[in-house]
C-alpha cells in the first residue's frame, strides 16, 4: 500500500488516531482530519511524518457540506486523490434520551454526520477511484448495525448507521467492477484510553461485560481496517464486520421506569 492517500475523518483521537497510525506504518500517505483537536492532530501529523511519509491535517466538520468540499480540495491539492476513505467521524450524544426529547437540531446533525456526510464524502472520491480502477472506503457503525434492530435512547444515531448499512452494500456493489470495495466495521463498546492503546496493552486486563473477557483496544480495530484496504483485499465487500469481543451492545428494553408519566403525553 506505498504511497495510496488515505483520509481519516476524526483522526486526531482515538480509533482514528489509530487507523492512520497503521496505515501509515504500510507506507500509506495520510490526510488527517478533525474539527476542535488541532493540537493532537498537529502532534499526530509530526509523528506520522517521521515515518518516512506524507501527512496533513486539515479542519471540518463533515456535518457540513461546505466544509466537506474544502476538506476534499485541500486533500487533492497538497497530497493528491484520496484512495483510501475512512468514515470515521461522526456526532454522537452519550446522554440517553428517548427521541421525543431531541431538538430538531440535534436530529439534523446526528443524521448528517452519520449519514450524509459519509455519502458526501464517497461521492467526492469515487471518480479518482474508478479511474485508477481501485479504491477503498470503509464505514463506521455500531454493534449489530447490520440486524436494524431496536436501540432505545440511541433512535437517531442508530437509524442513520443503519441507513449506513444499506448504502454500504449498495455502493459495494455498484462500485466492484472498479475495483473499489466498501465495507463497515463495528466496534465494540471500547471506552476511553483503550481507543488509543495496543492489543497487547490490554491483554490482560479483566472486562467481565465482554466474552472474550478482555477489552477491546484501538489496534484491534486499525488493523481490521489496514487487512481491508489491502491489495489482495479486493474479494471483501459489502461486509458488516462487528469487532467487538462478542459484546452485544444493545439492551431491548428501556424498562417501564425509563418512562417519566409527564412524558408520556397520555390523555385520559
Amino acid at each position: 500500500m506505498r504511497h495510496r492517500i488515505a483520509l481519516i475523518t476524526g483522526s486526531a483521537k482515538g480509533l482514528g488516531r489509530m487507523t492512520a497510525l497503521q496505515l501509515a506504518d504500510l507506507g500509506c500517505d495520510i490526510a488527517l482530519n478533525y474539527v476542535h483537536s488541532q493540537a493532537e492532530a498537529e502532534e499526530l501529523q509530526q509523528q506520522i511524518r517521521m515515518k518516512g511519509v506524507r501527512c496533513i491535517a486539515v479542519q471540518a466538520d463533515i456535518s457540513r457540506p461546505d466544509q466537506i468540499e474544502e476538506l476534499i480540495s485541500r486533500v487533492e491539492q497538497e497530497l493528491g486523490g484520496v484512495d483510501i476513505m475512512v468514515n470515521n467521524a461522526g456526532p454522537f450524544i452519550r446522554e440517553r434520551r428517548l427521541f421525543a426529547e431531541y431538538t430538531h437540531v440535534e436530529i439534523q446533525s446526528l443524521i448528517q454526520g452519520n449519514l450524509v456526510g459519509a455519502m458526501l464524502l464517497d461521492h467526492y472520491v469515487l471518480p479518482h477511484m474508478r479511474k485508477q480502477r481501485w479504491g477503498r472506503i470503509i464505514h463506521f457503525g455500531f454493534g449489530h448495525a447490520g440486524e436494524a434492530r431496536s436501540w432505545p435512547h440511541r433512535a437517531v444515531y442508530a437509524a442513520a448507521k443503519v441507513g449506513l448499512v444499506s448504502f454500504t452494500k449498495t455502493l459495494a456493489v455498484e462500485e466492484a467492477p472498479f475495483g473499489i470495495t466498501v465495507n463497515m466495521i463495528c466496534p465494540g463498546d471500547i471506552r476511553g484510553d483503550n481507543k488509543e492503546k495496543t492489543i497487547a496493552e490490554v491483554s490482560s486486563l479483566p472486562d467481565p461485560e465482554t466474552p472474550r473477557g478482555r477489552p477491546g483496544s484501538g489496534e484491534d480495530v486499525a488493523r481490521v481496517i489496514a487487512y481491508l484496504c489491502g491489495d489482495d483485499s479486493d474479494f471483501i465487500t459489502g461486509n458488516i464486520m462487528d469487532i467487538s469481543g462478542g459484546l452485544d451492545p444493545i439492551r431491548p428494553s428501556i424498562g417501564k421506569s425509563s418512562v417519566k408519566p409527564e412524558q408520556a403525553n397520555i390523555v385520559d
